[in-house]
């Protein structure tokens, strides 16, 4: 397989009569081939052949579909390196770091997979009638979860396989049922299109229905409006900027029939660095600190972009060896060159703030597009006046808010957006001090950390990836862990309907085989083959 420029609608391939090229994140070089933008006409070809698609699939099992996934996996493993090759060269990003992003794609493809065998997502609850209750009867009633209808995701820049064409976005709608048109990023239209192979493949193989799956490149704005505006859209997965992502939201919600969009915005991610653990180990976590912040350029949603202690001498011990430590990193590569320029802004306006001073910043630039780190302090009492401060800079930047007290720490703490992550740093002696911040950070954040770093999401069952906004657009829900699936289903209720016209999951026979709520009470399945049926 090699790399066509083409768009992918269903199992066809086509051609426009427009064209982009990718461009190397390190030289600026103009990439072979060109690739085709996508039209409106062909954004409207696409929504309607997932609409079929999106039919034709509740004939489709939930076994069916988790093969599916398995095999997407599997596609994507057997492209072998040429893939890494190709995100490296049009990322910027090192091939090992790519190397466990394509690792964390697969295995929540084949997370998804293994949740929709549990049956779990399905969320059976059965309330059995009571025609002899007093000073009413009650109804049978029967609810489960059935998938929204097509899925418009878009790929982000920041993760060119794990947020992208197969990411977790795609794995959660196709695993609740979804077929997906994915809008491919600009920066990595290569990379996008060797990922589409696979799954196009993956769905030849498995027999699921022409236009599960779309890939539509192209670098214009309208082309992801036309999309979330076409009305067989029903739901809009996005990560990006602030900007990005409210612009969708407005489209979303003018629509005639508005629609969720679960957008992934914009997040500093507080790290709290309590008195008892700074006093014993301020050296060391200045270089963990140091290597959370410089990690892939600062270019993670989950990068910590503000740290807050108490003045004193353990705080100038820390802030010293990240000085040290910071001085010594060198710049690297950021993912395209609108991103650098909007980062060089962002450091440059707190660099002639008057209430903010440098701390450090990384070694010089040498080359083109390379982030250099930098760490600022400031007074709390500056962040409370000057909102700009606050804001998200998607890089190796940070903020130190230096705090008089716990009052003036809870102070800032209740000042901040909603975020995706905020950690505290304590010992034994702090226990009391962070009880007291928790229910704060919890009233901010999506997931708490203790003792350890932000950068890094595991995929799990548990894992959050998700907050109040503006960190997502809607912080009930997550993009990360098998969750995610929810985000992608809603709940239908069967009322006095005989066991012949209920769906396979709720009849009398069968209900048992699914985990289930029966008249109020959580029962695990009985059989674990109970997804063969759905």
């Amino acid at each position: 397989m090699g790399l066509s420029g083409e768009l992918f609608i269903g199992n066809e391939r086509l051609r426009s009569g427009a064209s982009f090229r990718a461009i190397a994140a390190a030289t600026g070089e103009a990439l072979e081939p060109a690739f085709f933008a996508a039209d409106v006409v062909m954004v409207d070809q696409a929504c309607r052949l997932a609409n079929s698609a999106f039919a034709a699939m509740r004939t489709v099992s939930a076994a069916q579909r988790a093969g599916f996934l398995e095999s997407i996996a599997e596609q994507i493993m057997a492209l072998g390196d040429a893939l890494l090759t190709r995100a490296a060269t049009e990322s910027g990003l090192p091939l090992a770091r790519l190397g466990g992003e394509r690792a964390r794609t697969v295995n929540q493809l084949r997370l998804f997979a293994d949740e929709l065998r549990l049956g779990g997502w399905q969320g059976v609850r059965i309330d059995p009638a009571l025609p002899a209750r007093q000073p009413a009867p009650r109804s049978d009633l029967r609810q489960y979860q059935i998938p929204l209808g097509p899925v418009a995701v878009f790929g982000a820049s920041n993760f060119p396989l794990a947020f992208s064409v197969a990411g977790g976005d795609t794995a959660a709608a196709l695993a609740a049922g979804c077929p997906v048109i994915v809008k491919g990023h600009p920066a990595h239209p290569g990379t996008s299109e060797w990922v589409a192979q696979a799954v196009i493949a993956a769905a030849r193989q498995c027999d699921m229905p022409a236009g599960i799956f779309s890939l539509l490149n192209g670098e214009s704005y309208e082309l992801g409006a036309a999309i979330v505006r076409h009305p067989h859209i029903k739901a809009v997965a996005f990560t990006g900027s602030r900007t990005g992502g409210l612009a969708l939201q407005k489209i979303a919600n003018e629509r005639a029939e508005p629609i969720p969009v679960y957008a992934e915005m914009s997040s500093i991610n507080p790290v709290v660095l309590l008195p008892g653990v700074l006093a014993v180990k301020a050296e060391a976590l200045a270089k963990e600190f140091v290597a959370s912040l410089t990690m892939g350029t600062g270019q993670f949603c989950t990068n910590p972009g503000m740290v807050l202690a108490l003045a004193g001498p353990d705080l100038d011990r820390f802030t010293a060896s990240v000085a040290d430590t910071l001085k010594q990193i060198a710049p690297s590569v950021m993912l395209t060159a609108g991103i650098h320029a909007n980062y060089e802004s962002r450091v440059e306006r707190l660099l002639q703030h008057a209430h903010v001073n440098v701390i450090a910043r990384g070694d010089a630039v040498t080359s083109r597009s390379c982030g250099r780190a930098a760490l600022f302090s400031v007074d709390a009492s500056a962040v409370l006046r000057y909102p700009e401060i606050s804001e998200e800079m998607f890089g190796p930047a940070s903020v130190l808010v230096r705090c008089r007290d716990l009052a003036e720490m809870l102070e800032i703490i209740n000042h901040l957006e909603g975020q995706l992550t905020a950690t505290l740093h304590f010992n034994d002696l702090d226990i009391e001090l962070a009880r007291a911040l928790l229910p704060s950070l919890e009233a901010k954040v999506g997931r708490l950390i203790a003792n350890g770093w932000p950068t890094g999401v595991e995929v799990s069952h548990a894992m959050v990836h998700g907050g109040p906004f503006p960190a997502t657009a809607d912080g009930r829900s997550t993009s990360v862990g098998t969750l995610a699936i929810e985000r992608f289903l809603r709940p239908v209720c069967y009322q006095d309907f005989p066991d012949s016209l209920l769906p396979a999951m709720l009849r009398n026979d069968t209900f048992v085989n699914y985990p289930h709520r029966y008249d109020g009470e959580y029962r695990v399945a009985a059989a674990d083959s109970a997804t063969e049926s759905s």
